[in-house]
């Protein structure tokens, strides 16, 4: 039973990751059909729930949603087959891609196509940074944290899951020592 569960999470997921264009919005009237009305593993307002969570947390909303639908229906097992199912068509394609795509590597129309993909990633992720910190940045501790976490991130080799561990201990220690001066 189990098993057949796991199965049914990994397929769905795998239809809904494999025919789902344009981000996660695009993802919601498809979750709804399949895990709704047709599997009727959660309720309408379960899944927007669910995915106004994916939404908040880090990560691709698609992810996270099949991950908490997983989890919710059987447990850990069910939430690693969700996500595997909705991560795996983008997998198979991005390595289909990789395999067709050596071989063209050195024409300089490619080089030159790939040259400009760059330049518009990076351009895509100055513009999240840019967003994230009009968001994020609400004090002058967090406006120094960012800095800080910015420059060590650019210019040490210090891993950035360890920068972004330690800025969240020094804002937390901030606001425990904030908290016990204002009493």
């Amino acid at each position: 039973m189990k098993l057949k569960k796991l199965r049914d999470l990994y397929i769905s997921f795998f239809k809904i990751g494999g025919l789902t264009f344009g981000g996660g919005l695009a993802m919601l009237p498809m979750l709804q059909r399949e895990v709704v009305q047709e599997r009727h593993w959660c309720t309408e307002e379960e899944i927007l729930d669910m995915y106004a969570i994916g939404q908040c947390t880090p990560g691709i909303i698609a992810v996270n949603t099949a991950t908490y639908v997983g989890y919710k229906q059987a447990g850990f097992t069910g939430g690693v087959a969700g996500t595997l199912g909705v991560i795996s068509p983008s997998i198979i394609i991005i390595c289909l891609i990789a395999s067709i795509l050596q071989n063209f590597i050195h024409l300089p129309l490619v080089v030159h196509a790939l040259a400009g993909i760059r330049v518009i990633v990076c351009a895509l992720m100055l513009n999240t940074v840019v967003s994230m910190a009009r968001k994020g940045i609400i004090d002058k501790l967090g406006a120094v944290l960012f800095l800080v976490a910015f420059l060590l991130a650019c210019f040490t080799p210090i891993p950035t899951a360890v920068i972004i561990i330690l800025a969240g201990l020094v804002g937390i220690i901030a606001k425990k020592l904030e908290g016990r001066c204002a009493k």
